[in-house]
């Protein structure tokens, strides 16, 4: 038996699978003064990894994308390059980033890698005001644009909309939205959008006080399915808008259900693919990883229904307490640069509370 809410997901995955494939409402053009976007690969394919349609902005982006933060994790500047080159040579050319990842250090590896390739490369990073206002926002965009060594954005995200008076702040006079604006009208960004792993409440809130947003980045999962969820309450509310959806943590953010054996990675994975995203952005931290997710990536068909509710299914008796999903629930998990301009309390366990106090006490940063 399905509940009224399962068939209403499933009609509602019925018609985003649709817009996913191209009938995106809206569709307009690139931005004036730059290129229509990233070439489409050569030789393609049943094996090539598949690309999708970027909302109304009718972009195309691979369906598996590669998340910045991992990137930074890599052991040198020159395997974070290689990885890279594979990984554009691969098909895929969403490149996630983000300007306070590792201070800056994932910003400038990714902008070391693609020379030459940059007609190849759809390039993403986000901004990090936190609540304060666009003449920051402006300055973030420069060392952005520095670090990643070109001339524009192909998607700039205000990052880490997480807290209940975030809409607001963003939307006040003077706010981050104000530098969205000057962004693209500098032609430094062609589209924009924000990120949040924490409360689908406070996307919708972002979302309905009525910015033109052409993408929202959100955490995706079996295990978000049954818990405070992103699927059952933002996913319909941007299939009704043309925006486009991009995916994160398919892992759950730490892969603990993989490591308990509860699920297999290839299957969390898929499970976000399959969903009527145009993008699941996946850290990969090596090229066994890397090449492990082109596995499934390559050739990739989306899980049916019944195959998607079997894994929520499995995915839900552990799901209703957000255990594989702490980045909504617990301190440890918020950024500690998010909650500083909030005065919000931090929790001096985390390691990068701890590398602040080290410095404010003039001790050498650690590596990592």
């Amino acid at each position: 038996m399905h509940t009224e809410e399962q068939t209403a997901r499933r009609d509602f995955l019925t018609t985003m699978g649709a817009i996913s494939a191209g009938a995106v409402l809206g569709v307009v053009g690139p931005a004036a003064g730059h290129s229509p976007g990233p070439k489409e690969p050569e030789g393609g394919g049943d094996d090539a990894v598949p690309r999708r349609t970027l909302g109304r902005t009718g972009v195309k982006v691979s369906a598996l994308g590669v998340g910045g933060h991992h990137l930074g994790d890599v052991e040198t500047v020159d395997k974070a390059i290689q990885f890279v080159h594979e990984a554009i040579d691969a098909g895929l050319n969403f490149f996630d980033n983000c300007w306070e990842y590792y201070d800056g250090r994932s910003e400038d590896w990714l902008g070391r890698a693609p020379k030459g390739k940059r007609d190849k490369v759809f390039l993403m990073t986000k901004v990090c005001t936190h609540g304060r206002g666009a003449d920051l926002a402006m300055k973030m965009l420069e060392e952005s644009l520095r670090r990643l060594q070109t001339d524009h954005l192909d998607l700039w995200q205000v990052h880490g909309v997480s807290f209940d008076n975030d809409p607001e702040l963003a939307y006040a006079k003077g706010g981050v939205l104000e530098a969205l604006d000057r962004a693209k009208k500098q032609g430094k960004a062609r589209f924009v959008g924000f990120t949040g792993h924490k409360s689908p409440a406070v996307h919708l809130r972002m979302i309905k006080l009525g910015y033109p947003f052409d993408t929202v980045h959100m955490p995706l999962n079996p295990f978000d399915a049954g818990f405070n969820s992103f699927e059952n309450q933002v996913l319909p509310e941007l299939g009704k808008r043309g925006i486009a959806a991009l995916g994160m943590k398919s892992m759950g953010g730490t892969a603990a259900a993989v490591k308990k054996a509860l699920f297999k990675p290839e299957e969390m994975l898929r499970y976000a693919m399959s969903l009527p995203v145009a993008v699941t952005i996946a850290g990969m931290e090596s090229l066994d990883v890397l090449r492990q997710n082109l596995k499934v990536a390559r050739g990739f068909k989306p899980l049916t229904e019944g195959e998607m509710q079997a894994l929520r299914d499995r995915a839900a008796p552990l799901a209703s307490d957000g255990r594989f999903e702490v980045y909504k629930l617990s301190l440890k998990f918020d950024n500690p640069q998010a909650r500083i301009p909030h005065d919000f309390p931090l929790d001096p366990e985390i390691k990068e509370v701890k590398e602040m106090f080290r410095r404010a006490e003039g001790g050498s940063p650690s590596k990592k």
